[in-house]
């Protein structure tokens, strides 16, 4: 009978439920504003260690590595949408759910890159608006496209576009590269491998099961710990060189010592008791570190 029929309800996508709201959250999603913070800081204390930049001129470089920065990371949620699917960490991330069309991630993500670098170009200089737009490409195409995929050297390589951000801060401000901006990057470039295995350690079933050769996965955990310890004193060393060049003071020194004698110990500990909570605490520990590192350049500075 017509009238007893009990009608089922249809399952409807996120993005249809959470209506605006939702598909705002997943563009923003796209652009990995977590990774981005910690970054963006480089690039104000930079600015700050540079010189004396008004709010507008920080404003402005904030956004224009946000757009160049979100690009990246959009254009990467396209390419990494297969195995993001397959690994619980991400698969319900804004593509592989289904809530945002591929082809949509990939055009977000260079229409965000372009106006990056048409906004720094006229509103900062073309140096800054450069260096943004050559952390986009080694992004896309030197980490996710080439390396990731191929070899356990993936971030070791590939993290150098993570470093530009302090380049850009600098350019911005002087129009210029230094000697302290490279030192900036150095630092960055180096503290991304303990940084970043410490949490492959704990993602390690998960890359191996899409076949993503991850340290710990080709090389093996003992091996990983082992490479995060030497990085971290090789990190330690770097971290001098702005002292020893002349750039900043013994507050910085002291501060550089003290977090990277922490740094160090927490690297032993994981290496010595080879266990997910010491590699949690040392990744938990690296974001505060570089944050911390970066604000004592800015004190010494202003000192």
């Amino acid at each position: 009978m017509e009238a007893s029929r009990v009608s089922t309800p249809v399952a409807l996508p996120p993005a249809a439920t959470g209506g605006v709201r939702q598909v705002v959250g997943d563009y923003v999603e796209l652009t990995k504003p977590k990774v981005q913070s910690l970054l963006l800081l480089t690039t104000v204390c930079s600015m700050e260690i540079a010189g004396d930049p008004s709010l507008g001129l920080i404003a402005v470089t904030v956004l224009g590595g946000y757009l160049s920065a979100g690009g990246a990371g959009a254009v990467n949620h396209y390419f990494d949408r297969d195995i993001d699917a397959q690994m619980p960490r991400t698969a319900n991330r804004p593509v592989p759910s289904g809530r945002v069309a591929p082809r949509a991630a990939l055009i977000y993500g260079i229409v965000l890159a372009l106006a990056s670098l048409v906004l720094l170009s006229t509103a900062v200089n073309v140096l800054a608006a450069s260096l943004a737009f050559a952390g986009f490409l080694g992004y896309v195409f030197v980490y996710t496209m080439w390396l990731k995929r191929r070899t356990p050297q993936n971030i070791v390589i590939g993290g150098a576009a993570g470093a530009f951000p302090p380049l850009v801060g600098w350019a911005a401000v002087t129009g210029s590269v230094s000697g302290m901006s490279l030192y900036l990057f150095a630092i960055v470039f180096f503290w991304t491998p303990p940084h970043f295995w410490a949490l492959s350690l704990l993602m390690k079933d998960e890359y191996a099961r899409v076949g993503v050769p991850m340290l710990p996965v080709v090389r093996g955990e003992h091996e990983t710990r082992k490479q995060i310890l030497l990085y971290t004193f090789l990190l330690y060393a770097v971290t001098q060189l702005p002292f020893c060049a002349g750039g900043l003071g013994v507050t910085y020194l002291v501060s550089s010592l003290i977090l990277g004698g922490l740094f160090i110990a927490g690297s032993v500990v994981l290496y010595r008791r080879a266990d997910r909570r010491s590699a949690l605490r040392l990744y938990l520990f690296s974001l505060a570190y570089l944050a911390l590192l970066f604000g004592a350049m800015v004190l010494d500075a202003k000192l």
